[in-house]
């Protein structure tokens, strides 16, 4: 195999490989947060050895704390669930899918993944520079992000860095956006029309018509915050501003314009990283069930509503950003309208294993366990989705738990799926069926631990980004339930390694696997 191949498999090998990485450095972070929260004053010799500034003697700071929220949320957010399943599994099965040999432009593939892989590295090196990684969290709002390392530790550098990967990642993505599109339109066999096409491809072509758009703007939020930061601009910073004891002389900025700018491609990442595996466990459950997919048609409508709507829906993030009681409503009802797609889509998905001949393999147990969690985090959507209550869940570990279930689990859950599903055709092997299952259940046990008891921790108004709850009267009665979150934390990462035995020993000890080993009626299982 070589490196900088243009072969699409290649390719989208190397990016579920990234993503890989990104996921497994991503988790370590979390761990180390979970720690933190539950010991904030047990002095590891580890931290201080790693970060000689941010834990001094071994005792993390509140500074070092947020570096680390900010660079597991933007690890997770791009490196994970925005590249595995759109690019990795899109690149490799698109093609084979509507009958195409490669990807419309393959140079451009090319470059696409290394974009995203030099995006990456430049990411990491906010954790090595003077300063450290920056600490205004992977939404970067300003004034914090936009007035240079007099806002804190890892403001300077480290935050210039975090901006020049984020424009880097917007580039590939949207490199890559342009091949999927142009892949679909022009590439589908002649006996296929868009509605011939299964469910995955409409998955991957949404979310390549939803990322042309977003990573557009958030580019060009990022050039407008670089310049703020490096060239006297105030796009983004307001008059009046004392910092460190210091007052700034610019003005006429608005931070509010940035959370806009950002926002608007901020929702659509959430269905960015949540439509290809809503198309990939649709094929899934109709594979394992014997049946053909309920309302098909209306299921690839239902994923262009979504994608659709995901643009006119970023207020809800910035209900307490002060904007007019109309505007909240408005994007309140049309929030609440993305339920109906997504209930259309649920609906089906049952419809679909009714009266089915149930094969519960591994990957039928993940695309279960993906329609669980999918409702389960829906379900707290429609209350944020309520101007009133937002206002008072908003900054609470209620929204960690959301978005964690509905964005984050989810879609790992459908690329673990995914792995079990199309492993066979990638590898000529079979994952372990006993192994898969087994992770399956400790994984489902997990999440579930982990997350429903943070609504709770929401309930009674826990602040998320607090690195220490001790000197609070009202959060000590909370202190017991972040204990058992964190021992669930654990036990939910020691199953991961269950995965990474039987994903990388069954590449080459596992069973060899026949041409179509599913029965399924896709193109790609057709024998090359």
């Amino acid at each position: 195999m070589r490196i900088f191949s243009t072969d699409h498999k290649v390719i989208g090998k190397q990016y579920i490989g990234l993503a890989l990485f990104s996921v497994l450095f991503g988790m370590v972070l979390s761990l180390i947060m979970r720690f933190h929260l539950v010991h904030p004053d047990t002095k590891v010799k580890l931290f201080g050895l790693l970060w000689p500034d941010g834990a001094p003697g071994g005792q993390m700071t509140p500074e070092l704390y947020l570096s680390l929220m900010t660079m597991h949320g933007t690890i997770m957010v791009f490196f994970v669930l925005t590249t595995a399943p759109q690019s990795g599994f899109g690149n490799y099965f698109l093609p084979l899918q509507i009958g195409a040999h490669d990807m419309a432009f393959p140079v451009l593939n090319m470059l696409s993944f290394w974009t995203t892989a030099l995006s990456l590295l430049t990411l990491l090196a906010a954790l090595i520079v003077e300063g450290g990684a920056p600490l205004s969290g992977w939404t970067a709002y300003p004034p914090l992000s936009g007035l240079g390392k007099i806002t804190g530790p890892g403001q300077g550098l480290g935050q210039d860095l975090w901006i020049l990967s984020i424009a880097l990642f917007c580039v590939a993505s949207l490199m890559a956006a342009i091949n999927f599109i142009v892949t679909v339109i022009e590439l589908r066999a002649p006996d296929m029309g868009y509605f011939d096409m299964p469910l995955t491809c409409w998955g991957w072509f949404v979310t390549a018509l939803i990322s042309l758009f977003a990573f557009a703007v958030l580019l060009a939020g990022g050039i407008l915050l670089m310049l703020d930061r490096n060239a006297g601009t105030s796009f983004f910073i307001p008059g009046g501003l004392i910092v460190n004891d210091q007052i700034q002389t610019r003005s006429g900025g608005s931070p509010v314009l940035f959370q806009h700018l950002f926002w608007f491609f901020g929702h659509p990442e959430v269905y960015i990283a949540i439509l290809p595996g809503m198309g990939l466990i649709s094929t899934i459950l109709s594979v394992f069930s014997g049946k053909k997919v309920f309302g098909y048609k209306a299921m690839a409508i239902a994923l262009l509503a979504i994608g659709g709507l995901g643009f006119v829906v970023w207020g809800h993030h910035m209900f307490i950003s002060g904007m007019s009681p109309y505007s909240s409503i408005a994007f309140s009802v049309l929030t609440l309208a993305v339920g109906v797609p997504s209930a259309v889509k649920t609906f089906n998905w049952l419809a679909t294993l009714w009266g089915g001949r149930l094969r519960f393999t591994a990957a039928m147990h993940f695309a279960l366990g993906f329609v669980s969690l999918f409702i389960t985090g829906g379900i707290t959507g429609l209350i944020l989705g309520q101007p009133g209550l937002d206002i008072y869940f908003h900054d609470t570990y209620f929204v960690v738990a959301h978005f964690h279930l509905i964005m984050g689990v989810a879609a790992i859950f459908a690329i673990f799926a995914g792995l079990h599903y199309w492993f066979p055709k990638m590898y000529g092997r079979f994952l372990h069926e006993g192994l898969g299952k087994l992770h399956f259940y400790l994984t489902f046990v997990g999440v579930y631990a982990v997350f429903v008891p943070l609504h709770f921790a929401g309930f009674v108004g826990n602040p998320r980004r607090f690195p220490d709850f001790k000197e609070y009267e009202f959060l000590k009665s909370v202190m017991p339930l972040h204990i058992g979150v964190t021992h669930a934390a654990y036990f939910l990462a020691a199953a991961q390694l269950i995965f990474l035995f039987n994903y990388f020993w069954s590449q080459r000890r596992g069973a060899v696997a026949p041409t179509n080993p599913w029965g399924a009626t896709t193109r790609e299982w057709r024998d090359d």
